[in-house]
């Protein structure tokens, strides 16, 4: 039999990226991407860089959308789980208690250091929120959900039902039943649902991931006392805040919560195998998985699979070995300061936000009359292209990347991994300023794309 050689694969293979996406995978996000020149094909990547055929580096400021905590191919991750491999160890067999999966339950449940003492696996953090729904359901013996304007849980049905974004929900109604949202940080919204004596509970994520958004100090805290005096049960949406992002281990410590029921995925993963898991109290766990008949009740065939637990185990070692919380903190303090600093030299910088290393620069229309004019051009064809004119030229002359955080607001989202240092920040910062004093000027390059992207955008409306 001829051998499998997955190097002779890539190498013989390599530059077809977006010809194999176009013709099999997504052809409409493999022509965004060459509209907006994130068209490069990656030939490796370490730490906070991905480099590309000809080794140029690409500092990564979204990390997969959060899921590079620990930076690209971290070593001591990718070593435990070749140890696996090699292991030959068993495998799902479903009807065991495999040993790797009790070992990072029981980790997962120190680092809560709380009442949630029992953790289900799963594969992603929209699975975590369908898990986390269900068992509220089943432990209130309620329907109602209630969420947060603005906020993101998932993609397949029921955390799609409860994303309160027109964006994610266009096109695929109707959702499902006795769902809700209360406004952004409004604890009357809150309380007036709440009466209704139905709401199984209420779903936030500590930080709104689209847009960044931090609630007041005291909303969380009183939010949780609110559930709690009318019966509901209160859920923390980790997912992308979890595992050190914020600078906490989880975001909902800033607060000192004590939450019913927490999502989980991502940085979990440390990058390698998909890995999601929410964690509860017994007496919810309970709820689903009593009497004995309902054992396997809620399941799913790899969620408990031994590389994601290896990775899981591998990813939680390194947060608490290496400083890198900590690092959370310190560069993510020190990179709002340095782009508040840029707010009086540009009127188009509305405000910086954010918690840790989870941060979005808000744009606003500017001062200059010509610069007032483009800026509505660019509006006028979509809400999102001012954003994405800034993205893109942060990749084209700088190598960085970034996200637009949201198609509803004007912000650019920055997710570094947790191992940047002071010279990253100081990178980042002078390409920033530079590329909104390029913005200043209307006759300039920047805005020669800024009309190629309206352009675009009409074209988009035709594309079939």
């Amino acid at each position: 039999m001829k051998d499998f050689n997955l190097k002779n694969l890539l190498d013989s293979r390599f530059g077809e990226n977006y010809q194999l996406h176009e013709k099999y995978v997504n052809r409409t996000l493999a022509t965004v991407l060459k509209t907006i020149g994130f068209d490069k094909c990656y030939k490796s990547a370490k730490g906070a860089y991905l480099y590309d055929a000809e080794g140029n580096a690409y500092l990564d400021f979204i990390s997969g959308y959060g899921v590079y905590g620990m930076g690209r191919n971290h070593p001591i991750i990718a070593q435990a789980i070749k140890d696996a491999i090699d292991l030959d160890l068993s495998n799902m067999v479903q009807l065991d208690c495999a040993q790797l999966s009790g070992l990072l339950a029981e980790k997962i449940v120190q680092l809560h250091n709380n009442n949630l003492t029992a953790c289900f696996f799963c594969n992603s953090g929209t699975e975590a929120n369908e898990g986390a729904i269900k068992f509220a359901r089943a432990h209130t013996k309620r329907s109602k959900i209630i969420s947060m304007d603005g906020g993101y849980h998932g993609l397949t049905y029921g955390s799609m039902s409860i994303t309160q974004t027109a964006h994610f929900q266009e096109g695929f109604g109707p959702f499902l039943p006795d769902t809700d949202s209360i406004k952004f940080n409004d604890l009357e919204d809150l309380e007036n649902k709440l009466k209704a004596g139905d709401v199984a509970a209420f779903i936030a994520e500590p930080v709104i991931g689209h847009g960044v958004n931090v609630p007041t100090d005291d909303f969380f805290p009183k939010a949780q006392e609110l559930c709690h005096k009318y019966g509901a049960l209160f859920i923390m949406d980790e997912v992308q805040t979890g595992f050190g992002r914020t600078g906490k281990m989880f975001a909902y410590q800033h607060w000192n919560l004590q939450p019913d029921i927490v999502t989980m995925a991502k940085a979990l993963s440390g990058g390698y195998v998909p890995c999601g898991c929410f964690i509860t109290t017994r007496d919810i766990h309970q709820s689903v998985f009593s009497p004995l008949d309902n054992c396997v009740k809620h399941s799913t065939t790899f969620g408990r699979n031994n590389l994601a637990m290896v990775s899981g185990l591998a990813t939680i070692h390194v947060l608490e070995n290496e400083g890198m919380i900590e690092n959370c903190a310190k560069m993510g303090a020190l990179l709002k300061e340095k782009l508040n600093a840029l707010k009086e030299k540009h009127s188009y910088i509305k405000e910086v936000r954010g918690l840790g290393l989870m941060i979005a620069v808000e744009f606003q229309e500017p001062k200059g009359l010509l610069q007032k004019a483009t800026w509505k051009a660019l509006k006028a064809a979509n809400n999102s292209l001012f954003t994405q004119m800034i993205v893109t030229s942060l990749m084209d002359n700088y190598k960085i990347i970034t996200q637009v955080t949201s198609h509803e607001v004007h912000a650019v989202k920055l997710l570094p991994p947790f191992i940047i240092t002071e010279e990253e920040v100081d990178k980042f910062v002078k390409a920033f300023d530079e590329t909104l004093s390029e913005a200043s000027n209307p006759t300039g390059s920047l805005w020669k794309f800024g009309k190629r992207l309206i352009a675009a955008s009409v074209a988009n409306k035709n594309y079939r």
